[in-house]
């Protein structure tokens, strides 16, 4: 097993940055939907996020990917990753508070595994996995203490939430087997898949999503943040950290995102999240680093420089120890 590389102050810098662009996003959500539907929410932070990636690939001379299949395989990434969890978490967030939403998010790396295992993607079955998958599922179970009903954690709006956690790990293992190391690079692969959410959003709007937005200066506020910081800058600083730092130390975001979500809501909106929910994320987040434990999975190289998921992946022909699913995982949320 190589060397853990040394983490570098500019390296945890960028990594704070992220987790605060991506874990404010259920914050930001929250309050857009004040003034904006579900469906309008969704289609104003990937358009924004899409022109923001537009921008950045003109400026470093880069391109959108091409190739029939590979704007194929980007619609169904873009529909699994961006529109169904986007809209049901937006769904979810008029019923239930941010911080429930981010730490119902946290089960994502939960799910991913076991898709992942159902696929044979990139994933091996050992005891630590198994442990790991039973102890996420474990606290998933105490996040949502069915038995106490009544509580936020067993309304509609938490199972949307749910939902969006789920239909994350389907387009992580996706992304790792279509689109990872395809000779696309990952700024590419991110603008096109935001511009595809995009236009399949804008084909749902008409289903819901043509009520009058009342233009009250939170929400757009809010809406402007979600869309340019946590959808589009957030795209490029999780390159600039797999780029310089590696996959590995992007993905230490994944366990700082309920955190964040935590502190914001109880900050911003007064939300007070309760002990149960609490151990839930603990004990999630224990499965998790048990499900990455070194050795646990199958690892391979990667076939190319400068290829990964969007947003994610090997970059400037960095070469790690590829874990499938885990690149993806970087997603953008």
């Amino acid at each position: 097993m190589g060397r853990m590389p040394a983490v570098r102050g500019g390296s945890v810098f960028r990594v704070a940055v992220l987790a605060l662009l991506w874990g404010s996003g259920f914050l930001w959500t929250k309050l857009a939907l004040r003034g904006f539907t579900p469906e309008q929410v969704v289609l104003g932070r990937l358009a924004l996020g899409a022109l923001v990636l537009l921008a950045v690939l003109r400026l470093v001379k880069q391109r959108l990917p091409q190739g029939r299949m590979t704007w194929f395989h980007l619609t169904l990434a873009a529909a699994t990753g961006n529109v169904i969890p986007y809209l049901m978490m937006s769904v979810g967030l008029r019923e239930v508070d941010s911080a429930v939403a981010g730490m119902i998010n946290a089960t994502t790396p939960v799910w991913t595994v076991l898709i992942a295992l159902a696929a044979r993607q990139g994933q091996r079955f050992s005891l630590v996995v198994g442990g790991g998958v039973v102890t996420g599922l474990a606290g998933t179970i105490l996040i949502f203490a069915p038995w106490q009903l009544g509580s936020q954690f067993t309304s509609a709006g938490a199972m949307a939430c749910l939902v969006a956690a789920f239909s994350y790990g389907i387009s992580y293992v996706y992304l790792a087997r279509f689109l990872t190391n395809r000779g696309n690079g990952p700024l590419g692969l991110s603008a096109g898949q935001l511009l595809v959410a995009s236009a399949l959003t804008a084909l749902v709007l008409p289903f819901g999503g043509l009520h009058p937005p009342q233009w009250q200066p939170d929400a757009v506020i809010s809406l402007l943040i979600l869309g340019i910081l946590g959808t589009g800058a957030a795209f490029v600083v999780n390159y600039r950290i797999v780029t310089d730092d590696g996959a590995i130390a992007g993905s230490a975001v994944i366990y700082l995102l309920p955190a964040v979500a935590i502190i914001l809501g109880a900050l911003v909106l007064d939300e007070q999240p309760t002990s149960h929910a609490l151990l839930g994320v603990l004990v999630v987040l224990i499965g998790v680093t048990l499900t990455r434990w070194p050795g646990a999975r199958a690892t391979r190289e990667p076939h190319a420089a400068g290829t990964g998921p969007t947003g994610a992946g090997p970059a400037s022909g960095q070469r790690f120890r590829s874990r499938g699913s885990d690149e993806a995982e970087l997603q953008s949320r």
